[in-house]
């Protein structure tokens, strides 16, 4: 097999996605130090790989152009002539793109579409093992030879950024001298998310130290609730205990505010891998999906806390806007003091009332 003189990836979302796509980039470019290697991803989430030593060039996809916008990357593309197509999302966007550029040779991931209809609409799980989408992505490869490194996720991370996100902490009063813990309290379904009150219980508990703070993440979207959670600790445990940076960071930014903490407490969601990449302990709270799909957190130490055994779990891949059966069990059931206990395995979080 010959050696591909320009390689261009196609994902162009999710933020989790794109995170979990930087091991395939990096063994790619391992493999190939003197190819050139392009990616197309939407341009929300462009950030996250901007700064990637392993890429050449980023094609970022305004979505909000529609076809219009679509058909002009295409004409783009086509003009790159592209040896190597490597198509890690396979959707009609990525299929447009792929069928157009008339590339040497495409590759395409699996979904393991089969195995997932089966364990979501009539619990058979037909899955011979669980295998991270990192290793997937990697997968799609493993005829040019292609291994994973085992060195996990990455962000790459300029230091205007880090300079940046270090003012506004300390312009919010965050003392770094002291512990602190990251809370990602939302996702963008909701069937994702841990009950909020629940966050807040564990929030006061771990807060009982006077050294510790805590850190809520989110985009703009979850503000309500992120302000909500920091009004109901910060109401028991003194004012300046939380502190709510939903909305107020881009994503590296919010990747620099998680490097400073000890632990992330997180739902199944995009920042997750974020946290992942960043290296930090990660507890991870899974409701209506499993590890089977691949998205469990990957590269450092880690708990994913579940409610196993339940006759509808999983009810989907993504989530839901609202639970199927009416009864949330899957979230429901898990209390606090799971939580605790998870938190106890893998740090040294001192004792918790």
């Amino acid at each position: 097999m010959s050696t591909p003189q320009k390689i261009l990836i196609l994902r162009f979302s999710s933020m989790g996605d794109i995170i979990l796509a930087t091991p395939l980039l990096r063994v790619l470019h391992s493999r190939f130090p003197s190819s050139k290697i392009d990616f197309v991803v939407r341009k929300e989430y462009a950030e996250l790989i901007r700064n990637n030593k392993n890429l050449n060039q980023i094609f970022e996809f305004d979505a909000t152009n529609g076809f219009s916008g679509l058909r002009k990357l295409k004409t783009n593309l086509r003009a790159e002539h592209y040896d190597l197509v490597i198509d890690i999302h396979n959707s009609l966007r990525s299929r447009y793109l792929r069928w157009m550029m008339k590339a040497r040779e495409v590759v395409v991931i699996s979904k393991r579409l089969f195995a997932r209809t089966m364990l979501v609409g009539y619990k058979k799980n037909f899955y011979r093992s669980t295998i991270s989408i990192a290793d997937r992505y990697i997968e799609t490869m493993q005829a040019y030879g292609l291994k994973n490194d085992d060195k996990g996720l990455e962000l790459s991370i300029s230091d205007r950024t880090r300079l940046n996100t270090f003012s506004t902490l300390k312009n919010l009063g965050i003392q770094q001298s002291g512990t602190l813990i990251g809370f990602c309290p939302a996702a963008k379904h909701a069937t994702k998310c841990w009950p909020q009150e629940r966050f807040t219980e564990l929030g006061v508990k771990l807060s009982a130290d006077a050294n510790t703070q805590i850190l809520l993440f989110g985009g703009p979207d979850d503000k309500e609730k992120c302000m909500a959670i920091a009004h109901a600790i910060n109401s028991v445990r003194g004012e300046g205990v939380v502190t709510d940076l939903s909305g107020e960071l881009s994503l590296l930014e919010s990747a620099v505010a998680m490097e400073a903490c000890s632990l992330i407490v997180t739902n199944d969601t995009g920042l997750m891998h974020i946290a992942c990449a960043m290296k930090k302990k990660v507890i991870a709270i899974f409701g209506p999906t499993v590890g089977e799909f691949g998205f469990f957190p990957v590269g450092t130490d880690s708990v994913v806390v579940e409610r196993n055994g339940l006759y509808c779990r999983p009810c989907s891949h993504i989530g839901l806007n609202m639970c199927p059966e009416r009864h949330f069990r899957c979230m429901n059931e898990i209390q606090v003091e799971d939580v605790i206990r998870s938190i106890r395995t893998i740090t040294t979080q001192p004792e918790l009332h």
